[in-house]
């Protein structure tokens, strides 16, 4: 139990990096041809891997059998693939993305990581009928009070349609749920199917639908430029390899190893550790004293939430 504590601990820090530095490239490629050259990167690193698995494979015939057997997919499980590859890459990547360009790192970063554990705690309690204590939920309400502190800092003018920057608001509100979704879909693929191969075939998907959303946004031949850009390339490694690849596994094993709730409670760490990133590299934030506060409301929460 404390190994996927420990590996949830490196997946947040991993992720919370990630929304700063999204922030950064994205001045110099467009968020959907950033999400494409994070998910080719992907693709190739797994096409790689499938050769190298192949040439050096020297296993008995009867074994592969079962191998083969094992990876086997359903058509629900196909299904359920299709729908984590748009909800969890395409969508959410494309809208978060633009949510970081419009409104900077810490915003969505607070959306995603404070509404997807409740979102995904709802709809584990309907479609895996767990159970929600008292002890756990006065953890999210704590942790909702705490993390709207951290980015607003009380300023709740921020939210309304009012504010100039609505537009990111709601991209950002928008990916919480995608999330949510890609979390459920892909916890609902049987556990005796490999997190690798699994996120193998969405990163698959997700390649070929992002590329099609680059034709349609006439993005393709600045995508081509930027293959040669060395800062983005260096970018789509890390979001790539280290988000998908070691993240999403890390999360994946989470989800199939705990409870939804528990494993989702911690990505109210993630907005508290964006805001220090993006201190530290000098990104554009206002910090107060209550966005602090809210920091240490939301770490208390995280302990409430996986207290026995």
């Amino acid at each position: 139990m404390l190994i996927i504590y420990g590996l949830l601990v490196i997946m947040v820090v991993i992720w919370s990096f990630s929304f700063v530095l999204v922030d950064i490239v994205v001045e110099f490629i467009p968020s959907i041809s950033l999400a494409l050259t994070r998910f080719l990167i992907v693709s190739v690193v797994f096409i790689i891997i499938d050769i190298y698995m192949f040439i050096n494979r020297k296993i008995q015939t009867n074994k592969i059998e079962e191998r083969k057997e094992k990876v086997y997919y359903s058509k629900r499980e196909w299904i359920y693939i299709i729908i984590a590859s748009f909800c969890g890459t395409t969508l959410f990547f494309v809208i978060q993305y633009s949510a970081i360009d419009l409104i900077g790192p810490s915003l969505p970063a607070l959306f995603v990581c404070l509404l997807s554990p409740v979102l995904i705690t709802v709809l584990a309690l309907f479609f895996f009928k767990e159970k929600l204590t008292n002890i756990k939920l006065l953890g999210f309400i704590i942790a909702t009070i705490g993390g709207f502190l951290l980015v607003t800092g009380g300023d709740l003018g921020k939210l309304t349609p009012k504010s100039p920057n609505f537009i990111g608001y709601l991209y950002a509100l928008i990916t919480p749920f995608l999330w949510a979704i890609y979390t459920i879909t892909t916890k609902k693929i049987s556990k005796e199917k490999s997190n690798l191969i699994t996120l193998k075939y969405i990163a698959y998907f997700g390649t070929v639908e992002l590329f099609v959303f680059v034709l349609i946004n006439n993005e393709l031949l600045i995508f081509i430029q930027n293959l040669t850009n060395v800062f983005v390339l260096i970018t789509g490694l890390y979001l790539g390899i280290g988000c998908y690849i070691i993240g999403y596994f890390i999360w994946q094993k989470s989800q199939m190893e705990l409870k939804s709730s528990k494993g989702a409670s911690f990505l109210y760490i993630e907005p508290f550790l964006t805001l220090i990133f993006s201190l530290l590299l000098d990104r554009p934030e206002t910090i107060l004293v209550w966005n602090l506060v809210g920091g240490f409301i939301v770490l208390s929460a995280v302990l409430i939430i996986n207290y026995k």
